[in-house]
């Protein structure tokens, strides 16, 4: 499952710009996911084995509803950061967020929904909110393997 959840861990910031332009009409001041985010380690909970990056920062440019754009560093031990840029469509449907995981966006007024897949059978389910104040999204999820085995984890991101 870590393959998944490294690209879908580090991808829950992504996941979240979609349903900032669901009710922000476009305006970017307005979309509350539009901006940097920082992870924050000591409010979140890893699933069992999950390797734990040193950090991860995210800069979400836009959010309009019919794209996603951004940029994500991720630092994990002990290698150097890994730094993606994506653009990836927001219509529900299953597009290519890497060279093996594809993802698939749904929102509603207060929630976001994503999941990613890895072409051995691994899935990541997740569904994502952004506090009143905005400051802070909170991303619920469960890691589910080939075999049907699950694991849940919270990713907890702090506007910067």
């Amino acid at each position: 499952m870590t393959s998944v959840r490294c690209l879908s861990g580090v991808m829950a910031l992504c996941v979240g710009l979609s349903a900032g332009a669901a009710w922000a009409d476009n305006d970017p001041a307005a979309n509350p996911f539009v901006g940097r985010w920082h992870w924050n380690r000591a409010q979140s909970t890893l699933a069992a084995g999950e390797p734990i990056p040193d950090d991860m920062t995210a800069e979400i440019s836009d959010a309009d509803g019919l794209h996603l754009k951004w940029s994500l560093a991720v630092l994990p031990p002990p290698a150097s950061p890994a730094i993606e840029s994506f653009n990836a469509p927001a219509n529900g449907d299953f597009y290519p967020v890497s060279s093996d995981t594809t993802a698939a966006f749904r929102l509603t007024r207060s929630s976001l929904r994503a999941t990613f897949k890895s072409p051995n059978g691994e899935t990541d389910a997740m569904t994502c909110t952004v506090a009143a104040d905005q400051k802070t999204m909170r991303c619920r999820g469960v890691l589910s393997d080939e075999a049907g085995n699950s694991a849940s984890y919270v990713d907890v991101y702090d506007r910067m």
